[in-house]
């Protein structure tokens, strides 16, 4: 049995609209009008247990409604939803104890108290056992140094230090499906560490199914071997993360080191640094195996790596390729 499948899920809202000025808006106190959005269109997928998947997209493509729908908060337009054997929006008191929806940007500990108060409080909500309680508490609190941390008030945290936290509170009750959407936002490089790290180690000591959303694509490469693109609520690509790089990249990279970098390259392929002792080039996937034969029998004495394009030059040219520019307001909600 899938631990998530979705099929054919859609989501659409209607959302109020009015020109500018004072007429309008007199006006639309006795005549309102709308018009639809559709944030989720048709949308299908299925994960296995223990799965960890990147969920990606620019902003509005869907992604967190889709996470929302998944988790209950939303009711779907069309399409229907499983989750563990469970319909998300049936609220059922098994599955909300077996699952959990982190997002960077809310928070839900209490401000004025520490955050082991809040802890305290989520034990009762989840009904979690004392001892229970208490041996998984102290081993979050471990494997994210937080010691220092959880006696203070939540106020006084730093954002890192404050989503550590967070994560901790939403992990008490040990979740087997774990919903993340930008767990690392506005995190510094060795937060965003840490909390991979973290991830990482509930996914494999729990066997718990994670789907992450993230602008990081060190989060991505870092978590998930497999990858679903979503953009205008639409699924582009669900596959391997490495499949990805190869079916949407045009060009391989030529890194070109050694005496002869002073040469000129451009009959070679296109120059897209020059300096410090190297040179990089962008040639055609098809053509590189011909270029480097001819670098190679041109100027023997350099040294030459051939690379796959950067993740994030991929993913920004498939979204540029899929018309990014048509629709910057799919999701009303994804903000």
């Amino acid at each position: 049995m899938y631990a998530i499948s979705v099929d054919n899920l859609s989501k659409s809202f209607f959302v109020p609209i009015r020109e500018a000025g004072l007429r309008a808006s007199f006006r639309s106190l006795f005549k309102r009008e709308h018009r639809e959005v559709l944030a989720v269109q048709n949308v299908s997928f299925s994960l296995e247990p223990g799965e960890m998947v990147g969920f990606l997209g620019p902003n509005g493509a869907g992604k967190t409604t889709t996470l929302k729908m998944l988790s209950g908060l939303l009711h779907p337009t069309a399409g229907e939803v499983e989750v563990m054997g469970f319909t998300p929006t049936g609220r059922d008191k098994e599955y909300l104890r077996q699952m959990t929806l982190i997002m960077g940007n809310r928070h839900q500990l209490i401000w004025d108290i520490p955050a082991l108060d809040s802890f305290e409080l989520n034990r009762a909500i989840y009904r979690i056992p004392h001892d229970e309680y208490l041996q998984t508490r102290d081993e979050f609190i471990d494997l994210l140094d937080l010691q220092e941390i959880v006696t203070k008030p939540v106020r006084n945290l730093s954002l890192g230090e404050r989503m550590k936290v967070e994560i901790v509170a939403a992990l008490l009750h040990r979740p087997k499906i774990l919903f993340l959407d930008e767990p690392t936002i506005g995190l510094d490089v060795a937060m965003q560490r840490r909390i991979r790290e973290f991830v990482k180690t509930y996914n494999e000591r729990y066997q718990a199914t994670v789907m992450l959303t993230s602008h990081y694509m060190a989060d991505i490469e870092a978590l998930c071997r497999r990858v679903i693109v979503i953009h205008n609520g639409q699924i582009l690509f669900d596959g391997a993360l490495a499949d990805l790089v190869k079916r949407y990249s045009a060009n391989r990279r030529l890194v070109v080191t050694g005496p002869a970098v002073a040469a000129d390259f451009s009959r070679y392929g296109v120059v897209v640094e020059s300096g410090s002792g190297r040179v990089v080039l962008n040639v055609p996937r098809a053509d590189a195996a011909n270029v480097t034969s001819r670098m190679l029998h041109d100027m023997p004495e350099i040294d030459l790596l051939i690379e796959d394009p950067a993740i994030e030059d991929v993913i920004e040219d498939l979204f540029a390729g899929a018309g990014m520019g048509a629709s910057d307001e799919r999701d009303p909600l994804a903000r």
